[in-house]
């Protein structure tokens, strides 16, 4: 690989630990830190606000014996994680945060705040689940503008229509650039293994100076052109190409991706949290920003919507748009929503002869090995 591209990528890969001192830079010069866990978040408000969006820590299983002593075990480990990291102080982003934003995604989070509540000053949004409701817009929009008033007074700062503009146009154009970086996956032969995406996807969450962060996304892009045009190939043009769906992949990266690629198959394209079911949509800058952020954050199709035709529909866009052979849905221990609608989106596929396999595990490596035969099946399959 071409040491100028592996570094780039290095830096996307260590950009969680690297926030670690970045963080504490912030704070030592009085900056504001808030923490968040979702993509329904509005991080634009806390842009406009003068703080420092970041990703909590809750991709690794160190911290969840810690909090199973308060929170049950047969609970999504994402959660367990979350709350973990907050009651051990093992994760600086959560330690510095001076606030944190948490969404009714799902009761488990919903419960775990209250907990969390008494380690942190937190703040919950009421996310309405049906986004078809006729009142649902104008609740989202109501939820927005009191989170903006709880920052106005935690920060001291006012959130002005200017601001919170220059806030969105800035983040669109993180989204605009993170789009053109994972439709790299539509090449063929492939040029980015699905691994080196991931990192990057995973890896801008932890990133505070979001323009330097888009110029060297941009030299990324450059750099995989390059090695297209130079037939610079990852794998084969027959390598079956495999689309990602289901829940957030943090904690299970390793377990999941990398397994698929040993395998002979080449991830192309992600359908979850931190792939195109956040980045896909921009905010509306022509219309008033507050009603732009309700309708643009409403309308990401998670499992916690129901209904949820916008998922499949999604699916089925990007299978055709990458030239996906085979669908992998992950669906992390007592996650029931995305459990729930695995047989929904596995006779979707089954209509269109697509492919399909769902995969439930959680953080631990004790079923490491039985995932990775799994896997391997599926792929052979193909």
């Amino acid at each position: 690989m071409d040491q100028k591209l592996e570094s780039k990528l290095q830096e996307f890969s260590e950009a969680r630990r690297n926030g670690f001192l970045k963080v504490k830079e912030f704070k030592d010069r009085g900056e504001n830190i808030v923490g968040i866990f979702c993509t329904y978040t509005p991080k634009e408000l806390v842009y406009a606000a003068g703080a420092y969006p970041v990703s909590l820590c809750s991709i690794s299983e160190e911290t969840i014996p810690a909090s199973e002593k308060h929170l049950p075990k047969n609970l999504c480990p994402l959660i367990k994680a979350s709350y973990g990291f907050a009651l051990t102080d093992k994760c600086p982003y959560m330690y510095f945060s001076d606030l944190v934003i948490g969404e009714t995604t799902c009761d488990g989070k919903k419960k775990m705040y209250e907990y969390l509540g008494e380690i942190k000053d937190v703040h919950v949004m009421q996310l309405p689940h049906n986004r078809e409701n006729k009142f649902a817009q104008k609740m989202w929009e109501e939820e927005i503008r009191v989170l903006k008033n709880k920052l106005e007074e935690k920060f001291n700062s006012e959130i002005t229509e200017k601001k919170l503009k220059e806030a969105i146009k800035l983040c669109n154009e993180e989204r605009e650039v993170l789009k053109e970086f994972y439709s790299l996956g539509k090449m063929v032969p492939p040029v980015i293994s699905g691994y080196e995406m991931q990192k990057v996807l995973q890896g801008v969450n932890y990133t505070f100076d979001k323009k330097e962060q888009n110029e060297n996304v941009r030299r990324l892009i450059e750099n995989y052109k390059k090695k297209y045009e130079n037939k610079e190939y990852v794998a084969s043009e027959n390598a079956p190409r495999i689309l990602i769906t289901g829940c957030p992949l943090g904690g299970v990266v390793d377990k999941i991706i990398k397994p698929i690629e040993e395998a002979g198959a080449i991830v192309v394209a992600y359908e979850n949290c931190s792939g195109a079911k956040n980045l896909e949509e921009l905010v509306d800058e022509t219309i008033d920003p507050i009603e732009a952020l309700g309708k643009k954050y409403l309308n990401i199709p998670c499992s916690i919507m129901s209904p949820n035709t916008g998922r499949n529909e999604m699916i089925e866009r990007l299978v055709d748009e990458y030239k996906v052979d085979g669908v992998i849905e992950i669906v992390l221990q007592s996650c029931h929503t995305y459990a729930v609608e695995t047989h929904s989106v596995r006779r979707f596929l089954n209509e269109r002869a697509i492919p399909f396999m769902s995969l439930e595990t959680d953080y631990s490596q004790s079923d490491n090995g039985q995932v990775k035969t799994r896997l391997e099946a599926f792929i052979e399959m193909l």
